[in-house]
C-alpha cells in the first residue's frame, strides 16, 4: 500500500480523520440511490421529481448553514454563471443516472459511473492544461474496457439506458473540472448551494418542457403515500448529509489521498443491492468492477507519484 503524501496544511491524525469521514461519505451516498430506485421501480415517481426534490432539499439545507456560518458576503461569488452551469451539469447528470436506475441493478450503474475520475482526468488535460501521459490515458482507457463489460449484458436488455450512468460521469466529470476552475475566492457551501440551485433550475424546466411529450422520466404525479414522501425527502436528506462529509474529509486530508476510498460506494452498491432488490452481479460483472477500480487506483498512484516527485525540492551544490 502507498504511503500517504505529506501535507503542509494537514497532520497525519487529521488525514486519517478525513479518510474515516470519506469512507462514511461514500457508505451513505449509495443509499440515496437505492430509495431513488425504489421511488422510481416502486412508487411510480419520475426520475426528474426525485433529482429535483434532492437538488432543491440540497439548497434549503445548505443556505441556513451557509448564512449563520459565513454570513451574506458568502453569496457573492466570482464566476456565478460558471457555478449555476456547474449545477446545470449535476442536474442533468442526476436526472440521467435516476433514470437509469429505473432499469439498472443499482451495483451495476454506480460501477459504471466510477469512470467519472478517468474522464476527469482526459477532461483535466484538455480543458486546465494539466499534462496526461501515455501510461494513465492506456489505465483510463482499460478502465472504459471494464465499464464496457459491465455495460454489455444491460445494454442488450435495455439498450441506450445502460449507457446512461457512462453521461452521468461525463456530466459530473465536467461539473468537477468547473469546479477546479472557479473554487479560488469561493465558499464551498455557496458553490454547494449554486450547484444546487442551477440543477434544480435546469430539471424542472426540462419537465415543463417535456410534459406535452408525455416522457416518463420527466413526469409530475404527487407521492401517492406518506412513505413515498417520507423516500423522497430521505434522498435530499442523506445526499445533503453525505456531501457535507465529502466536504469535511477535503478540509482534513488531500483529494490525492481520499480518491482511492471512492470506491468504497461500490462495495455499499452491492450491498444494498443484494439486501433490497436482490441483485448480485455475476462473474463478468465482478471483473467489469475489479477492471474499473483497479485502472482508477493506478491513475492515483501514477498522479501521487507524480505529485511527489514534483513537490522535491531541487539538489544544491
Amino acid at each position: 500500500m502507498a504511503s500517504l503524501p505529506s501535507s503542509l496544511t494537514n497532520t497525519p491524525a487529521e488525514m486519517v480523520r478525513g479518510i474515516m469521514i470519506f469512507v462514511a461519505g461514500g457508505i451513505i451516498i449509495p443509499t440515496m440511490d437505492a430509495l431513488s430506485k425504489l421511488l422510481i421501480t416502486q412508487h411510480g415517481l419520475s426520475a426528474g421529481e426525485v433529482g429535483a426534490v434532492r437538488l432543491f432539499l440540497q439548497g434549503v439545507l445548505i443556505l441556513p448553514l451557509l448564512l449563520h456560518w459565513e454570513g451574506t458576503a458568502a453569496l457573492r461569488i466570482p464566476h456565478l454563471g460558471l457555478n449555476l452551469l456547474r449545477g446545470a451539469c449535476l442536474g442533468f447528470g442526476s436526472l440521467a443516472f435516476f433514470a437509469a436506475l429505473r432499469f439498472l441493478p443499482l451495483a451495476d450503474a454506480i460501477a459504471i459511473f466510477m469512470i467519472e475520475p478517468m474522464i476527469v482526468t482526459l477532461l483535466s488535460g484538455l480543458f486546465l492544461g494539466e499534462k496526461v501521459g501515455w501510461r494513465r490515458i492506456v489505465a483510463v482507457l482499460v478502465g472504459f474496457a471494464g465499464a464496457l463489460i459491465i455495460i454489455q449484458p444491460s445494454y442488450a436488455v435495455f439498450g441506450l439506458p445502460a449507457l446512461l450512468p457512462a453521461l452521468t460521469a461525463f456530466l459530473v466529470g465536467i461539473y468537477f473540472i468547473l469546479s477546479r476552475h472557479v473554487a479560488r475566492g469561493a465558499s464551498a457551501f455557496a458553490m454547494q448551494f449554486y450547484a444546487a440551485l442551477g440543477g434544480f433550475a435546469v430539471i424542472v424546466a426540462a419537465m415543463i418542457v417535456c410534459r406535452p411529450f408525455g416522457i416518463k422520466d420527466l413526469a409530475f404525479s404527487w407521492p401517492a403515500s406518506t412513505l413515498a414522501w417520507t423516500l423522497l425527502l430521505a434522498t435530499g436528506v442523506i445526499g445533503t448529509f453525505a456531501h457535507l462529509l465529502f466536504n469535511r474529509a477535503y478540509q482534513l486530508a488531500p483529494a490525492s489521498v481520499l480518491a482511492p476510498f471512492g470506491y468504497t460506494e461500490i462495495v455499499s452498491a452491492v450491498a444494498l443491492g443484494l439486501l433490497v432488490f436482490g441483485d448480485l452481479p455475476n462473474a463478468p460483472k465482478w471483473a467489469g468492477m475489479a477492471i474499473v477500480v483497479g485502472s482508477g487506483i493506478f491513475i492515483y498512484l501514477r498522479e501521487h507519484r507524480i505529485a511527489r516527485t514534483t513537490a522535491k525540492p531541487p539538489v544544491t551544490h
